[in-house]
């Protein structure tokens, strides 16, 4: 006679297996490139700060002096140009950490314009943006063709 015991089956089918994989792959491929625009996005805020407080100290400068600083020295910084990392912490030279660096693109007596250069990865990831600035008129800007930078 037959054995009518019941078995169970334990485990998964390969099938099954198969189809959580290509879910897990579907949403990875969503949530990567996400994740990447979100960690752009806040270098460049953090970029962004650091430009508005060197403007912030150039008419502070220019208030005591009657002239715009020449050099990031003469606002008080480590060096000229310098960078900044993924901490907002500013480094006299570049590192691997560096993630900007902020230099004065046209300074004179009563003008200045100083811009925030993306560095490495940061430079591939955002080049929508580019190269952000802001002026003496307060007037903001970027080399890329995004009109979402500041």
């Amino acid at each position: 006679m037959y054995d009518m015991t019941l078995r169970i089956q334990s485990g998964f089918t390969m099938a099954e297996l198969m189809i959580v994989m290509v879910i897990a792959a579907i949403l990875a491929s969503i949530a990567v490139p996400s994740y990447q625009d979100f960690v752009t996005r806040s270098k460049r805020s953090q970029a962004k700060s650091v430009l508005l407080q060197v403007a912030d100290k150039q008419e502070q400068f220019f208030l005591d002096n009657k002239r715009y600083a020449a050099t990031m020295t003469d606002l008080g910084y480590a060096a000229n140009p310098f960078y900044i990392d993924s901490s907002s912490d500013q480094q006299a030279s570049s590192t691997t950490d560096s993630i900007y660096k902020l230099e004065f693109s046209a300074t004179t007596n009563t003008t200045y314009a100083v811009a925030a250069v993306p560095l490495g990865a940061q430079a591939s990831h955002d080049s929508g943006c580019g190269t952000i600035s802001v002026n003496n008129t307060g007037k903001r800007d970027q080399s890329g063709t995004s009109t979402d930078c500041w």
